[in-house]
């Protein structure tokens, strides 16, 4: 219970230091001159997945690969069928065609690469399954592509995100960036010591505990950043932020995480990564089941109805 608690609590100083570090690097950014498009891009963009990119950090540095590879696909899992699923359920989401023609089946493409890295015994019939250093090169490699996308992208297109910076001095700024820092840290070391305890202390297994508990915590900034959106019907920001995450997930996150230490595939894994390749597929689908291409409450329904019962599929196997 302890250990539980603990767990619990780590989310709290993890989501505080992101908050902490997306704030005051963007408002050091604003006191440089740096564009809004850039910091929306780079310091708010990446902000949302500090929590992800922290506790996988952490996870690989210490061996668990559970973690590592269940905290993206179950943040993944989550950011689609549980938020978008909650965020159409709001507002119904209408999708831009850049979004539907390039970033969905970039997050399709990023969830088929996962699987297809991790099975090394079934495709190459190796003793092994494993997300090599290799592997993790060749994901940023993707990930760098996606980036050189998203600037060509705001070039082209007028910048329209609306990005709220305090003006805040300079020395102010930097204490805060360094206090966002450690908070992340601490909240990244306390979540995956606590998760690994209390996995072994309740009989489930750290790909469980990464499924669920850990992969909804980390993906609160999403939350939050997606329910606001919808509830104001800024409907791009609300389904561009969880396509981008999935995408950053896979490719940044999941690749650094595999060039620290290679991630081993785990039992059962290929199940998630299955549901991940089908939310991602059933994503597109949807768009065109409505009227005009849109992700509207029956379909939010149906999201969070399939996210339920694969969470219930989690705890009874």
């Amino acid at each position: 219970m302890w250990y539980l608690l603990l767990l619990i609590a780590g989310f709290v100083p993890l989501i505080i230091g992101a908050n902490l570090l997306v704030d005051n690097a963007s408002s050091l950014a604003k006191r440089l001159n740096i564009p809004a498009m850039v910091i929306g891009l780079t310091i708010v963009g990446f902000g949302t997945s500090a929590p992800e990119l922290v506790v996988n950090l952490f996870a690989s540095i210490e061996k668990n690969s559970d973690l590592a590879l269940g905290n993206i696909i179950g943040s993944n899992i989550f950011n689609i069928l549980g938020i978008l699923g909650i965020s159409a359920i709001v507002y119904p989401l209408a999708i831009k065609k850049n979004t539907t023609w390039i970033e969905i089946p970039l997050c399709l493409l990023s969830a088929v690469t996962v699987i297809l890295m991790a099975n090394d015994k079934l495709i190459d019939k190796m003793n092994y399954s494993v997300i090599s250093r290799i592997d993790g090169y060749i994901l940023l490699l993707f990930f760098l592509i996606f980036l050189s996308y998203n600037i060509t992208l705001l070039k082209s297109e007028p910048y329209n995100d609306e990005v709220l910076v305090k003006d805040k001095p300079v020395f102010k700024s930097v204490l805060l960036v360094i206090s966002g820092l450690i908070l992340l840290i601490t909240g990244g070391r306390i979540i995956v010591v606590s998760a690994v305890e209390v996995a072994s202390a309740i009989g489930l297994s750290q790909r469980v505990i990464a499924l669920t508990v850990v992969s909804i915590g980390t993906s609160l900034p999403e939350l939050a950043t997606s329910y606001i959106a919808a509830r104001k019907k800024n409907v791009d920001l609300a389904i561009g932020n969880i396509v981008g995450s999935n995408i950053f997930n896979v490719f940044f996150i999941l690749g650094i995480s595999s060039v620290v230490h290679p991630v081993s595939l785990q039992p059962f894994s290929n199940i998630d990564m299955i549901l991940n390749i089908f939310a991602s597929l059933l994503l597109f689908i949807f768009i065109f089941t409505g009227k005009g291409r849109r992700i509207g409450m029956r379909e939010g329904a149906f999201f969070l109805l399939i996210y339920i019962i694969y969470i219930g599929f989690l705890i009874v196997v």
